[in-house]
């Protein structure tokens, strides 16, 4: 059977599982009659404003009707653009799906995954990056993604796109009003003028490339890796760092005997609303002749910093630098990665110790941030954790804002969009004819369209939209 927007569809919006409130959508041309089929109240029901009214759902299965809050929204005031109920009701999953088949005994079809949504896209309600944005907010499992996601539901990505396709249209229309007035003697764009905004189109588009390309996936948390020679508490700090302090930490094993880490743990923790990766890893040391075991440490951790976002480099307060560390710290300013320098063991140092070693660190990188900490009192912890937020965050926001989906579907064609602008910007140089000008921006317009959801093809949709869960 095919199915169309014409259809009245019916899903569980609430998350799966017990819950106090369980949430069943409709919408569609028949929402009002599959309402008054289902559910028996004394109030009258309208959908000429959005209203709410008491009374009780019939559910399936000759089971007792149940209470319920009805809330009906109009055409011009729901999600989708079409008349839209919803029943606020018991969260019990049985319940629910017993609810969803008696609705849709009485005019009403099962939903698709992402079918709401689809329907307010398709009504103009929302564009394509905000439709994913919606994904994303779903999807989110920390503060930051939920951010990004929000931050492109408002707009952010198009925003921008839309500012620009205007500008690349109205260029467009005057090349083409020029064309069809080739024998009057009007100009409607100067050479300069075309020069300087396909110059501004190749930036703004080059621009939104490197915005996506450069964090495309938001699911691969930032990296926060502990660094430093053996034993001086990179373990212990790993524990102590994300964990309850009221609650033993017993993630990696602790020795005074070095060299006990000899490869490297890795958890996902939340750090001040951010979840990130934290690797703890085998400590490294310059003179020694490593061991078939001790190499391979060693190797996986520079594999690891390989990867980092930001440096955690551990020093123990009790000993002064040797030359391995002097070394490391003088040429850290050459890395693109942060650091942050963790003073461990204060509470076994003498104040005088810890304030020689801090002024010691700062004679050797100037920039590098300075934290003393001590996982047996928590001294610095809470400290610590807002700086790694503060790093990451820092580090992070230069490579954009851009969901994964949306991201894995735009950069084909914003790169193409470019390339159609670089060429348009060539030939507008060497005097080529506007005509071909004209060409290649339609070319880039097209491109332009497909990322912002002007232009778009039924497999492309279906594939965006089936990653939604039902109910949305």
């Amino acid at each position: 059977m095919v199915h169309t927007p014409d259809d009245t569809i019916v899903a569980i919006a609430s998350a799966p599982g017990g819950a106090a409130r369980g949430i069943i959508r409709i919408s569609g041309p028949e929402t009002l009659v599959c309402v008054k089929q289902c559910f028996e109240t004394t109030d009258p029901l309208n959908i000429r404003t959005a209203n709410s009214v008491k009374g009780r759902l019939t559910l399936s299965g000759n089971l007792p009707a149940i209470e319920a809050r009805l809330y009906l929204w109009p055409t011009d005031k729901s999600f989708t653009a079409q008349p839209t109920a919803e029943f606020h009701t018991l969260g019990s999953q049985p319940l629910l799906e017993s609810a969803v088949q008696s609705i849709c005994a009485n005019n009403a079809r099962l939903a698709e995954p992402g079918e709401f949504t689809m329907r307010a896209f398709l009504a103009g309600r929302i564009d394509l990056p905000q439709a994913e944005a919606v994904l994303g907010v779903i999807n989110a499992n920390s503060k930051r993604q939920l951010e990004t996601a929000l931050h492109q539901l408002s707009g952010g990505l198009s925003g921008p796109l839309n500012e620009l396709r205007d500008r690349m249209l109205n260029l467009l229309a005057d090349l083409e009003a020029g064309l069809d007035f080739v024998d009057e003697d009007i100009e409607f764009v100067t050479t300069e003028q075309l020069a300087a905004g396909l110059e501004d189109a190749v930036q703004q588009v080059g621009q939104l490339c490197k915005q996506i390309e450069s964090r495309s996936d938001t699911q691969q948390i930032p990296r926060a890796v502990l660094h430093g020679r053996p034993n001086v508490g990179k373990s212990t700090l790993w524990n102590a760092i994300g964990n309850d302090s009221s609650k033993p930490a017993i993630d990696a094993i602790v020795s005074d005997v070095a060299g006990t880490t000899r490869d490297y743990l890795s958890k996902a923790v939340e750090i001040e609303g951010l979840r990130c990766e934290l690797v703890d890893t085998a400590g490294v040391e310059q003179a020694r002749q490593p061991t078939s075991v001790d190499g391979a440490a060693q190797a996986m951790t520079q594999a690891a910093n390989a990867g980092a976002d930001l440096v955690l480099y551990c020093l123990e307060s009790t000993l002064s630098l040797n030359e391995w560390e002097l070394n490391y710290l003088s040429h850290s300013h050459t890395s693109p990665v942060p650091m942050i320098v963790v003073l461990t063991k204060i509470d076994a140092a003498s104040d005088e110790d810890v304030v020689e070693l801090q002024r010691s660190i700062h004679c050797h990188a100037n920039a590098t941030q300075v934290i003393a900490t001590s996982t047996s009192t928590r001294a610095g912890i809470k400290e610590l954790c807002v700086a790694i937020r503060a790093q990451l965050d820092s580090h992070l926001s230069t490579e954009g804002r851009a969901l994964a989906s949306t991201a894995t579907r735009c950069k084909d064609s914003l790169r193409l969009a470019e390339e159609s602008l670089s060429r348009a910007r060539e030939l507008n140089a060497v005097a080529a004819g506007e005509e071909l000008v004209a060409a290649e921006l339609r070319l880039a317009l097209n491109e332009l369209g497909k990322v912002a959801g002007a232009v778009y093809t039924d497999d492309v949709l279906d594939r965006i939209f089936s990653r939604f869960c039902i109910g949305k």
